[in-house]
């Protein structure tokens, strides 16, 4: 399967699980093809389309938080930024992705 076929499919797939989380692809087009051809890459390397800006450890519990989309993982402080990590996927009332606020974990209150 090529690069841009792998895209294609985790797009779709992707679209399905995070509409019901409330969420949806960012509307920065170029932004979203990036994110996805490196996750398409990790995918390659590691056998698991992990986020692409998150570090992979040699802690197998940690690094399954971090496959793609890790949205139920880290739900409190996504939804404070209205964003994932990377911004790959947004709440779906956003419309300017680049005015959104990045927000350390720490400062994240736990329900």
């Amino acid at each position: 399967m090529t690069v841009e076929t792998r895209k294609q499919t985790l797009h779709y797939f992707f679209a399905k699980v995070v509409d019901r989380l409330g969420y949806k692809f960012t509307p920065d087009e170029d932004l979203r093809d990036f994110l996805l051809e490196q996750e398409v890459l990790l995918e390659q390397k590691h056998g698991i389309p992990f986020c692409p800006c998150q570090p992979i450890t040699r802690e197998r519990a940690h690094n399954m938080t971090l496959v793609c989309p890790c949205i139920p993982f880290h739900r409190a402080h996504y939804d404070a930024m209205k964003r994932c990590w990377c911004g790959l996927f947004v709440h779906k009332d956003v419309t300017d992705p680049d005015s959104l606020p990045q927000i350390p974990a720490s400062e994240v209150k736990r329900g």
